[in-house]
């Protein structure tokens, strides 16, 4: 019974939550805290801020803490499968009437108007990411890491995991190397 009340009280907060996770926070309070009775308030609010101390989307990790304190490791499994259902739910069905009506002239017009507006908005955020690169790193080191990466996934045609890796481990010894310390915490 406790993984069905898992799964509903994360379920109901996201489906009901929109705007994302900030604004599904006093639905998953609401359920945890007055309806189910799993934390007091201020538990919450420490679990809360605790989950907002570390990175990536807030529900899911309240999710996935929350199921395991109340279901172990197959409780936080359903807390997050519960998170993110209503996205997947929502998709899915978007999926099917884009597939429905895609012979349509409206809907091959979309795609002709989209696909531009998504290539200016990559070439923007590129510009700003390559523009911060010279900004903190100096333009020699942005240049050898773009040319590099181009490199190693067109002309190579490495996984990008894989130069994704490599451009953490050369950042990492870069940070290591520009504050002197080669100790590696040892």
């Amino acid at each position: 019974m406790i993984y069905w009340q898992i799964f509903w009280a994360f379920f109901v907060s996201s489906i009901l939550g929109y705007g994302g996770g900030p604004a599904s926070i006093p639905l998953v309070e609401n359920e945890v805290v007055d309806h189910y009775g799993w934390m007091t308030t201020q538990e919450f609010s420490e679990v809360l801020a605790v989950g907002n101390s570390l990175p990536g989307p807030i529900a899911t990790k309240l999710a996935a803490y929350i199921g395991y304190t109340e279901g172990g490791v197959l409780g936080s499994l359903i807390g997050l499968f519960a998170t993110v259902a209503p996205s997947i739910i929502l998709m899915l069905l978007l999926m099917a009437v884009l597939l429905k009506h895609k012979d349509k002239p409206q809907v091959k017009n979309i795609s002709i108007i989209v696909r531009p507006v998504i290539a200016v908005l990559l070439g923007v955020m590129t510009f700003e990411f390559a523009k911060d690169g010279v900004l903190s790193l100096g333009i020699i080191y942005t240049l050898a890491m773009l040319a590099g990466s181009y490199l190693l996934l067109e002309k190579l045609k490495w996984h990008p995991a894989l130069v994704i890796l490599i451009a953490l481990a050369v950042g990492a010894v870069t940070g290591l190397y520009n504050s002197g310390d080669f100790t590696f915490g040892l």
